[in-house]
């Protein structure tokens, strides 16, 4: 019935999310579009809640499981994704049989409260869907410190979630956490160009750059890279900068005055260790947009894997193109990140294509696709520094939530002899 709810609220939502966290209305469709197959597909889940008999070793004996809520747990937020990310944490929580304390972002309470009102206008008793308005420092301490709170799934930066999963887990609680990514793109001699520059745009700047699977690095063999920089850097001029409301309008703002700054800080940065601009750098002017926090997407050319601007998540409109040799050179500067969320790489070898799956280090990747993108049905998350604990959503979205249980059950009707373990 959420998922219903939502659906009749669609337009609705997508209004006060593009009002309130300034991505294109286009982009808040999809979000809300994206939210209501997450509902949809956990409300299935309550039928698959199914354990698995398994044979005993012993005679007479029946042995099964099951799957068992936790009781209360905790979903914290993040800003980038207002309605899609909460809906993934609380549809599948709820289903377990749990009850949930919601503590949304600071910069987007507008969207958590209309989402908890769908919820509670669908039936869910009192009670057990609980939204804190709050910051992390004051309302999220107090609630993953809580001994009520059985388990919290996070969505964040790596030193918010690293901070909290040593909390959580020091006194016994489950944690899991979704964090950075810096996720490259790898773009192999006979890919057919436009859709390498196209997908690479649309995941560099879509969503200002504000995505955890946003392309932030292109990794192109030296073979094609003068003609990627060149058509990368046309595409991105192009982008059009503006109110997300407006339907012409490609990229929006940054979030907020802190997150604009901090993308400059990492333009400067960029430019101080060394990486040739090939566009963008500055704030965007014209038509108001110096009324606003609108920074120009940006390329940087001839980027180090040492630098900065490599190795750091920016969560802006910035991507770094590194040069390599070939596909050997590829694999290990797309792998050279302590992240491991999302990759991408555009070719026709069927071979190199297969390599790349085996030896790339994320925990999801793309075949001639962006790095961006993912579907209700499918897990998600990430490996190495980006996640902490079960992927979320599709067959894993319950694992989280739930306690599996084993159940012996001996019929024999007589003593055992001996001892098991």
């Amino acid at each position: 019935k959420a998922a219903r709810l939502m659906e009749e609220a669609k337009e609705e939502l997508a209004q006060i999310l593009t009002r309130e966290e300034g991505k294109t209305i286009g982009e808040s469709r999809g979000e809300l579009q994206r939210s209501i197959n997450v509902a949809e597909f956990c409300a299935g889940e309550s039928r698959r809640m199914n354990g698995e008999t398994i044979f005993s070793e012993l005679p007479s004996n029946f042995v099964y499981t099951v799957k068992q809520p936790l009781g209360v747990v905790a979903c914290v937020t993040p800003w980038n994704f207002p309605v899609a990310i909460p809906t993934w944490k609380i549809a599948p929580a709820l289903v377990a049989g749990n009850s949930v304390v919601f503590k949304p972002a600071t910069l987007t309470p507008a969207t958590a409260v209309r989402i908890v009102q769908i919820f509670e206008e669908a039936g869910i008793p009192p009670g057990v869907l609980n939204l804190v308005l709050g910051s992390g420092s004051e309302a999220g301490d107090e609630i993953i410190g809580h001994p009520a709170v059985k388990a919290v799934s996070f969505t964040g930066s790596n030193p918010v979630g690293i901070r909290m999963y040593e909390q959580v887990s020091r006194r016994g609680a489950k944690c899991q956490c979704e964090m950075g990514g810096k996720n490259p793109v790898v773009v192999l001699e006979d890919a057919d160009m436009d859709l390498p520059v196209e997908n690479t745009a649309q995941g560099a700047f879509g969503s200002t750059g504000q995505r955890c699977t946003a392309t932030s690095r292109a990794v192109v063999v030296n073979q094609i890279a003068d003609e990627f920089v060149e058509r990368i850097t046309k595409r991105a001029q192009s982008m059009r900068i503006g109110h997300g409301n407006d339907p012409q309008t490609e990229m929006g703002p940054s979030v907020d005055e802190s997150q604009f700054k901090t993308v400059l800080d990492y333009i400067n940065i960029g430019r101080e260790d060394g990486a040739t601009m090939t566009c963008g750098g500055e704030p965007a002017t014209g038509n108001g947009l110096d009324k606003g926090y609108f920074v120009q997407p940006t390329v940087f050319d001839r980027v180090t894997p040492d630098m900065r601007i490599a190795r750091e998540e920016i969560f802006g409109p910035v991507l770094s193109v590194l040069r390599v040799k070939d596909f050997e050179e590829a694999m290990q500067v797309a792998n050279d990140t302590e992240f491991g969320l999302s990759s991408s790489i555009f070719t026709n070898d069927a071979a190199r294509i297969f390599r790349f799956v085996d030896e790339i280090e994320t925990g999801m990747t793309h075949i001639n696709s962006p790095t961006t993108g993912g579907e209700a049905h499918i897990p998600f998350g990430g490996s190495k520094g980006t996640g902490i604990g079960d992927r979320e959503q599709g067959s894993t979205a319950l694992d989280f939530y739930t306690e599996l249980k084993v159940v012996y059950v001996d019929y024999t009707g007589r003593k055992r002899e001996g001892n098991l373990y």
